[in-house]
């Protein structure tokens, strides 16, 4: 029949009733009797090739592969793997095989998903993936903004502990305490929260400098132009503030500057001046008082005095001012140039924004609030 060209398929036959074992490096020894496992297909002849259980051995055994590290899911075709390169009689080279954990949801049972990352908003994906069919998106780690050594950090702990405490290491301190028998046996749930700490970690440690492509993008994106030593001076004075979001379950929380997108709405000041102030602010109703008007006019007479607008030449003005008269300014001066109770130290922020600026904003919100 085979010669008439009837289709057909090579089957491995497995004899039943013995205990196949498969020295794990991370399970230790996994015991499975051959009477539950069934007669594989090695090779169809529909197609002419072999299927994927003969094409790894073989090809693990041609490349000399010493280590097959893979996810849990694979346990249960470790004993066919172990019978074949004994059936090949390359027992004697046959790979040490480490079988690790799944990577679970983060909320709930079950391994990670796509949609996983969907709905609670974070990648899944090494890039940016645009599904052919549908034409979906899905993030990538790359285009958020993560950082490879922090997903490297990351992705390492997940499963695996060093013996210690210690969370942020390079790429050389994993190898040297790299252990596969510290792997854990059980699956680790992916805290996506716990991915964006890593990136603050090591974004906070890059220059200052170095954030400028990245901010760049951002500013132009929403239509606004810098230099990059004016995006590196933004980037030190707001580099360690906490930002407020929503995440995928419509919860309120607060976490560090993760991605330099998550600076647009703490910096935006910097760039453009407030057009109008919520006066039912909480921050604002509390900061300017009816006398407020008059004592920030008095502080602009000061200002315009001022010839050496930098920081030091600010302080040396005002504070002698402000100890004379007996007008604490900061908090309306906050009002006047921001438009809400944020930013950096007011002296920093009214040198970058310059004298002729920082002049018109207070002349503006004196105007408009009264």
């Amino acid at each position: 029949m085979i010669a008439e060209g009837t289709p057909y398929v090579v089957r491995f036959k497995i004899e039943p009733g013995r205990d196949v074992v498969v020295n794990d490096l991370i399970r230790g020894e996994v015991t499975i009797n051959s009477s539950i496992l069934d007669d594989k297909v090695l090779y169809k002849s529909a197609d002419d090739l072999p299927t994927y259980h003969l094409a790894n051995i073989v090809d693990d055994h041609l490349m000399e592969v010493s280590h097959v590290i893979r996810g849990e899911e694979w346990l249960p075709s470790a004993p066919l793997h172990v019978l074949l390169y004994e059936a090949f009689g390359w027992a004697d080279t046959m790979p040490q095989f480490a079988h690790l954990p799944l990577l679970l949801k983060p909320i709930g049972n079950g391994k990670l998903s796509k949609r996983d990352g969907d709905k609670l908003g974070f990648p899944v994906f090494p890039l940016e993936w645009h599904d052919p069919k549908s034409g979906a998106i899905s993030s990538g780690y790359r285009e958020k903004g993560y950082l490879p050594e922090a997903v490297i950090n990351f992705l390492a702990l997940l499963g695996w502990n060093p013996g210690n405490d210690q969370e942020i290491m390079s790429l050389e301190e994993m190898v040297q305490l790299f252990d596969l028998s510290k792997c854990s046996k059980a699956g680790a749930k992916f805290d996506y929260v716990k991915a964006a700490w890593f990136n603050h970690q090591y974004l906070i440690q890059q220059p200052d400098e170095a954030w400028a492509p990245a901010f760049d993008k951002v500013l132009k994106e929403n239509g606004i132009e810098a230099t990059a030593e004016q995006e590196a001076e933004v980037v030190r004075m707001m580099k360690l503030k906490v930002i407020e979001y929503v995440d995928g379950l419509g919860n309120k929380k607060k976490r560090n500057i993760s991605f330099a997108s998550d600076l647009w709405p703490l910096t935006k000041f910097f760039f453009v001046a407030p057009t109008e102030f919520d006066k039912e602010d909480k921050f604002i109703r509390k900061n300017w008082k009816e006398n407020t008007a008059d004592e920030m006019q008095q502080m602009v007479t000061v200002l315009e005095g001022i010839e050496d607008f930098s920081v030091e030449g600010q302080k040396a003005a005002i504070d002698p001012w402000a100890e004379q008269t007996g007008i604490k300014p900061w908090n309306a001066w906050r009002v006047a140039l921001v438009g809400a109770g944020q930013g950096p130290d007011m002296y920093e922020l009214a040198a970058f924004l310059g004298k002729e600026e920082t002049v018109n904003r207070m002349k503006f919100a004196i105007e408009t609030l009264g």
